[in-house]
């Protein structure tokens, strides 16, 4: 891709962004006040998370790999589910993937 068409590529993705973000404002407010609509969104903003989460612990370019992200990923549910503060999780996550990196796995 030539230097041209990645800024081409960047300006049309920033214009539909910024259309899309219009068209959020345009919209009538009683047409988002509905219940189906405020439960969907919830919906789908977990699942965008969630596929965010699978894509950068099982994946490695075009790969699956499984290494110390993964078990770095169990110990921050545990920690969520024992409620923990944020900080917390992400600090036994982080040492959990050092840990295992440092003993040579992943």
């Amino acid at each position: 891709m030539t230097t041209t068409m990645l800024w081409i590529t960047v300006l049309l993705a920033s214009l539909a962004s910024f259309g899309l973000k219009l068209a959020g404002h345009l919209i009538p407010e009683h047409w988002l006040a509905t219940q189906r609509v405020q439960r969907t969104s919830t919906l789908v903003t977990v699942a965008l998370l969630v596929s965010l989460v699978v894509v950068q612990t099982f994946a490695d370019g075009a790969l699956v790999v499984v290494d110390a992200r993964v078990p770095a990923l169990a110990v921050a549910a545990v920690a969520l589910a024992l409620r923990a503060p944020f900080i917390v999780v992400v600090v036994l996550a982080a040492a959990a993937a050092a840990g295992l990196r440092a003993l040579g796995w992943g």
